[in-house]
């Protein structure tokens, strides 16, 4: 129940070079999946190919902006030329850019939020369920944060489209079940690139006064998360919003 075998499936991964997308990059190929690994820079994608085909898997690293309408299209055909299936989407990719008021918020960067965190697994969630539901089934497993839930002081058009992206994986439970199962990981705060530029000293003293945890989470703690989605130890949870947070929300 708990070996979670991966072998012979096919796991696409935006957002899969870096931060927790390189953490279940190499933990599905660790469990025998091969992986289309996705993100805006080829070179960075290469990189953690080669990662995981040091694992004895097969990796497709593909660079494509997931905010983009038409180059989620020709990726996911890309794919399907490479592997000539998807059994699970993991809709990882986001971005949260800073801004120094609410009322200096750009129509531009505002777009750029949506996009990448909503409008793109949107489209990528609807290519990908049609195609598994005409072959059998598969998984999607979306990639949310407690900012959807929470207030989210300094990136509140990030919350907004979480938020959104936890409503589509309800939606889409609906819309395509039984074969396909979508789910949601609603990610606290972890320690990938983008905690660098946190105060790191006023994050320890919030963690230790308000977590139950008492810290932020390491990009493999969202793993065993991710492979218990996409298993068939989950064959029975579809439209479930999975807190992995250390209990900060």
């Amino acid at each position: 129940m708990t070996d979670f075998d991966m072998r012979d499936k096919v796991v696409l991964i935006t957002g899969g070079s870096r931060g927790l997308g390189r953490a279940m990059s190499l933990g599905f190929a660790e469990k025998g999946a091969n992986i289309a690994i996705v993100s805006r820079k080829i070179e960075s994608c290469e990189e953690t190919a080669k990662e995981v085909e040091a694992l004895g898997v097969k990796a497709f690293p593909y660079a494509a902006h997931v905010g983009k309408w038409d180059d989620l299209d020709d990726m996911i055909e890309a794919v399907y030329n490479e592997f000539g299936k998807v059994d699970v989407l993991i809709n990882n990719a986001g971005m949260s850019p800073l801004y120094p008021a609410l009322d200096e918020v750009s129509e531009e960067l505002f777009d750029k939020v949506i996009g990448v965190n909503l409008k793109g697994p949107f489209r990528l969630s609807a290519n990908v369920a049609k195609r598994m539901s005409e072959s059998g089934g598969g998984c999607i497993i979306n990639i949310s944060s407690t900012a959807s839930v929470s207030a989210s002081p300094n990136s509140e058009p990030y919350g907004a489209a979480k938020a959104g992206l936890n409503a589509i994986t309800r939606s889409f439970a609906s819309a395509y079940g039984p074969l396909v199962r979508v789910n949601c990981i609603m990610a606290g705060p972890f320690l990938t690139d983008i905690s660098k530029a946190w105060d790191m000293e006023a994050f320890n003293a919030r963690a230790a006064a308000s977590f139950p945890l008492k810290r932020a989470g390491q990009p493999n703690e969202i793993v065993g998360a991710a492979l218990y989605l996409a298993s068939e130890t989950a064959s029975f949870t579809t439209g479930a919003i999975l807190a992995v947070d250390g209990g900060a929300h």
